[in-house]
């Protein structure tokens, strides 16, 4: 792994998440900073794609199943030359694609997601087509601590093992904070690695910061011979940023300018 280019990339991420938030007085900056070492690992080191040809036959599908955290990622795309940087000045602009959840019209992204619990399922969809056509690119599948609420979800988890998706890898943003509390005040996920291995799945759990972790855990995919992958990634929302950190009101609020100013030096001092 290029640690110093992951690194790069990171901060990179960070700064232009925190850049479209504040400019689009928009929210979730919280849960899109939680996942951002995740994408920075994935979009530098592991994932096949052509930045030119977002549409490539032989690409890896990534979806992004908390599609209301989507700055962080179209910064990633932006970043790996999917389109021009300066796009992002158009986020959450009447007429831009760049809407406030993910959306299929920008380049790189595959699936328009924000209504929780759908892209597991289609993921789901999209790895057994591939295997059934003897195709080689995986499937990436985000998903959110507290989107494992949706029923949804746990049918795929059911599904994908049934037909031995090993072509299908999830990863988990385990922040531990969803909409309304903490996941264990809302609906407790305890002991959720446990879970996942109950429903046949070869699990990893990991510090979701740690790019070495990330990276270690992803080159070694699928972690078993005929069953999906999943990461448990134990992150902390809103990370980078001080006062955000572990922080419920930074699913919704936006950074004032004097908030912002804060949190740009705390992010160039990295």
């Amino acid at each position: 792994m290029n640690k110093v280019a992951v690194k790069k990339l990171s901060n990179q991420i960070r700064v232009k998440t925190l850049q479209m938030i504040h400019k689009a007085n928009a929210s979730h900056i919280g849960g899109a900073l939680s996942m951002v070492d995740i994408l920075a690992v994935l979009y530098k080191e592991i994932l096949l794609f052509k930045p030119q040809e977002p549409k490539w036959s032989e690409r890896d599908r990534f979806l992004l199943s908390k599609g209301h955290a989507c700055t962080s990622l179209y910064a990633a795309l932006a970043f790996s030359g999917f389109f021009d940087v300066k796009e992002l000045e158009n986020y959450a602009k009447d007429g831009s694609i760049f809407i406030s959840h993910a959306s299929h019209k920008v380049p790189g992204v595959e699936l328009s997601t924000g209504s929780l619990g759908h892209a597991l399922p289609v993921g789901c969809g999209m790895a057994l087509a591939a295997k059934r056509k003897n195709e080689n690119h995986r499937i990436f599948v985000l998903l959110s601590d507290g989107e494992l609420d949706e029923g949804s979800n746990w049918e795929a988890f059911l599904f994908a093992p049934q037909h031995k998706l090993d072509n299908l890898i999830v990863i988990i943003d385990y922040n531990k904070i969803q909409s309304l509390g903490t996941v264990k005040e809302v609906i407790d996920l305890y002991p959720l690695s446990d879970k996942l291995h109950a429903f046949n799945w070869a699990v990893k759990e990991i510090d979701g910061h740690s790019h070495k972790e990330i990276y270690e855990s992803l080159a070694k995919i699928p972690f078993a011979i005929n069953k999906p992958s999943v990461i448990v990634a134990n992150t902390v929302k809103g990370k980078g940023i001080d006062f955000m950190e572990d922080k419920l009101l930074w699913h919704y609020k936006s950074p004032s300018e004097e908030q912002y100013n804060s949190a740009i030096k705390q992010l160039s001092a990295k």
